[in-house]
């Protein structure tokens, strides 16, 4: 498996869109890389740029975008509402896939390195790759900002980790570091005024705002006994906020930046936003995402505002979307495209879901064309689908029921169990083609040497092992499926028990067929240790959803009235 890490550098210039195309073009020069959003702000002067990539592959991308930007941007002429103090303002790379904090922290450290000795830039490290946890907080290295820094650079505590003790006038300073994903998310609000924006920033962000005696702005402040202020916490944790006026806009905003969104999600902090708003007077009309934001996130945010609207939460992942899109006002300042927004579509590969992307027609025509695949293990996870889909469909109907309305979520919680087997049903429906392909691909390999056979021998086999195991998951999802549909047969909307019939008869379709799968794919595998247990699986769950259909389907029948 590639070790995958994410780069987010921040470049202070969001205007002029032909600097920062010479700065994305030398990202994207880079092989191996993958630019997933490029997101200027006029009024900020800020564009966020977020690639992706093997790590030594990124770190290059992200050294020769450093040092066009030092080239192109002149910080002595930079005006911007966001605290800045270089051209390239921060540099964080995240950990992705198959890597730790721990190693992409290092590879933060070789790229600071070789900025600050090839460039002669000042470099400072942040977060994970910095040791010394007194400077380790991006926004206390930046305290002061590009004006402030020609003096601070010359204090011995703020010397910087690699580059020259001399502040650069043109260039100013960069600060590379390695952390968490964070989510940039900025809301907005129905007035101009920045003091009244940052009051609200301060009520929620976690260092919150410094204690003063009587009036909460001029008062005097409050300390301990060493003399240091003190401070009143914010409501939510993980949270740094700042208000600030958007002339492009014409409104302020809360400006927040998520450093763990798993301790406060962004639909949270937009519901703490909206709450301290309402209370000062101010509504909140709208948000704004800067840059991308994990799938989890926008489904999380879909389930939220569905729950607080008493609805089912078991719909599609695009429906789950687009609440969130809405409830959150996503789409106020612009177009929000979740495929260019969501880091999973970004990093989805088309090829791995060409079947399920097809429409009816095609699919058919496709499967009924002279091409061995899809055949019938793709057809069998489709039509387990298809038998989950209806599921959860009787479940979705009951929850909205009239006169069922103390009963709706625990239909919801059916119908979001329906929409995982589902989603897992239709995730197969690609990968048992692809299995087939790779068995394709593993006999036409080269068989001149004894090393040539010995290699395709065991491409071969590790091929039929992975067509073996994804019908057998097939069977896995569609047995478990009948649980919903049994569920519903039962419980669900009394109007729609045939269609959890239909359900029944797809799901015992998936499961017989799939099995056919894993006994053919079986029957070429060396090692029958594991060909005997995954047919003696097999034939189990065969027998018990063969049972379990006919007790649905004779359950339906008892339920339709005949005059």
């Amino acid at each position: 498996m590639n070790q995958l890490i994410e780069c987010v550098p921040n470049f202070s210039e969001g205007r002029d869109m032909n600097i920062i195309k010479q700065i994305t073009d030398e990202i994207e020069s880079v092989e191996g890389v993958l630019l997933l959003n490029v997101d200027p702000g006029k009024a900020t002067n800020r564009t966020v740029v977020t690639f992706v990539g093997q790590p030594e592959a990124v770190i290059n991308a992200a050294f020769l975008a450093i040092k066009k930007a030092g080239e192109l941007i002149d910080m002595s002429k930079h005006k911007g509402e966001h605290p800045r103090m270089g051209a390239t303002d921060v540099c964080p790379l995240i950990p992705i896939a198959n890597i730790s904090m721990e190693e992409t922290a290092k590879y933060a450290q070789k790229l600071g390195k070789r900025v600050g000795e090839e460039l002669n830039l000042p470099i400072y490290f942040y977060e994970a790759a910095q040791s010394n946890k007194n400077r380790s907080n991006l926004s206390v290295i930046r305290a002061g900002e590009y004006e402030g820094f020609f003096k601070k650079i010359k204090l011995a505590e703020w010397k910087p980790d690699f580059g020259p003790q001399e502040f650069d006038a043109k260039r100013g300073a960069t600060v590379i570091g390695a952390r968490d994903f964070l989510v940039a998310f900025n809301v907005n609000l129905n007035t101009t005024s920045t003091r009244r924006a940052n009051s609200i920033a301060f009520d929620v962000r976690e260092a919150g705002r410094v204690m003063r005696e009587g009036n909460p702005i001029t008062g005097k402040i409050v300390t301990d006994e060493k003399g240091n202020p003190k401070s009143k916490p914010g409501t939510l944790k993980c949270v740094k906020a700042i208000g600030w006026y958007i002339e492009e806009y014409g409104v302020a905003q809360i400006s927040m930046n998520l450093t763990n969104i798993n301790t406060t999600p962004v639909h949270i902090a937009f519901d703490e936003v909206c709450k301290s708003s309402t209370a000062r007077g101010i509504r909140v009309t709208g948000s704004e995402l800067v840059g991308l934001i994990p799938l989890k996130a926008m489904l999380d945010a879909g389930k939220y505002f569905l729950l607080k609207q008493e609805r089912s939460i078991g719909v599609s992942e695009k429906e789950l979307i687009k609440i969130a899109i809405k409830s959150m006002g996503l789409d106020e300042l612009g177009p929000f495209k979740p495929e260019e927004r969501i880091i999973e579509y970004m990093l989805k590969d088309k090829a791995d879901s060409k079947l399920v992307n097809m429409n009816l027609v095609a699919f058919a025509d496709e499967t009924a064309s002279e091409s061995p695949a899809p055949g019938g293990g793709s057809i069998s996870a489709y039509v387990g689908s298809l038998g989950a889909s209806l599921a959860t469909m009787v479940a979705n109907l009951s929850s909205h029921k009239k006169g069922w309305d103390d009963r709706w979520k625990e239909f919801s919680d059916w119908a979001e169990k329906g929409q995982t087997y589902k989603d897992e049903l239709i995730r197969l429906v690609d990968l048992d083609t692809k299995s087939f392909n790779q068995i394709m691909n593993a006999f036409s390999l080269p068989k001149t040497t004894d090393e040539e056979k010995a290699s395709r021998d065991k491409a071969i086999q590790d091929a039929t092992k992975y067509a073996i195991e994804i019908p057998f998951k097939v069977m896995q999802a569609a047995y478990g499926s009948m649980e919903v549909i049994k569920a519903m047969a039962e419980q669900g909307n009394p109007n729609s028990v045939t269609d959890a019939g239909v359900g029944a008869l797809c799901a015992r379709t998936a499961v017989i067929g799939a099995f056919m799968n894993v006994k053919i794919n079986a029957s070429g595998f060396k090692d029958k240790t594991f060909v005997n247990e995954i047919i003696a699986k097999g034939s189990d769950i065969e027998q018990k959803t063969i049972t379990l259909e006919a007790e649905i389907i004779k359950l339906v029948n008892s339920k339709i009235k005949l005059d």
